[in-house]
């Protein structure tokens, strides 16, 4: 009879608690084999981040998540109810920024982006110029391009705070970014006239 149509039925018992997987067979290859599958699955438990899975497509129910905490957030910013917008704005950064690392990262930095410039937009409305400078710079450092609102809110913050000369250099990298953007171009006249009261 060929070997190919037979097989050998092993003893192979796993450990419930420890998922070792062990066998009373005197094979030594048999034995090494299972030495090394035990070695390879300990390595893997002592990984600090998790071990990804086959690849998948992106969480579905996360992203759905975050647009609507980010479309809550924009709801509550057009009734006035800013301090509510940045409570909102702020589950939704800390779901996107909870994605596990193997999921793509351009998906987090557009979504982190959109969610630091609408925060910033929400403090500037308060005045808080300081928070939203910080957004604002957030947003840029997620997504340098295609990202004019975040260079213009900055800016914007930079001279609502006197800091016009640190403004009009702040802008003058945005419209190296982001080409001849009409918002930016106008607040860098902005700038300049404020400059010249000064």
């Amino acid at each position: 009879m060929d070997d190919s149509e037979t097989f050998t039925q092993l003893p192979i018992r796993m450990d419930p608690a420890s998922k070792a997987i062990t066998t009373s067979s005197s094979s030594r290859a048999l034995q090494e084999e299972l030495a090394a599958l035990n070695n390879l699955h300990k390595s893997l438990l002592q990984l600090e981040s998790p071990v990804p899975p086959p690849p998948i497509p992106v969480n579905q129910k996360r992203s759905a998540n975050i647009t609507k905490l980010r479309e809550s957030g924009n709801a509550e910013f057009r009734k006035g109810k800013h301090a509510e917008a940045i409570k909102l704005y702020a589950l939704g950064l800390q779901m996107a920024l909870g994605r596990p690392h193997w999921e793509p990262s351009g998906l987090v930095r557009d979504e982190v982006a959109g969610l630091y410039a609408n925060r910033a937009q929400a403090h500037m409305a308060m005045s808080n110029w300081v928070e939203g400078l910080v957004d604002a710079e957030a947003s840029v450092e997620a997504k340098k391009v295609g990202n004019a609102k975040a260079w213009w809110r900055k800016g914007r913050c930079l001279m609502e705070m006197g800091r016009l000369e640190e403004a009009k250099e702040w802008v003058g990298r945005g419209l190296e970014m982001e080409g001849d953007e009409a918002d930016l171009v106008g607040l860098l006249k902005d700038i300049e006239e404020k400059e010249k009261k000064a």
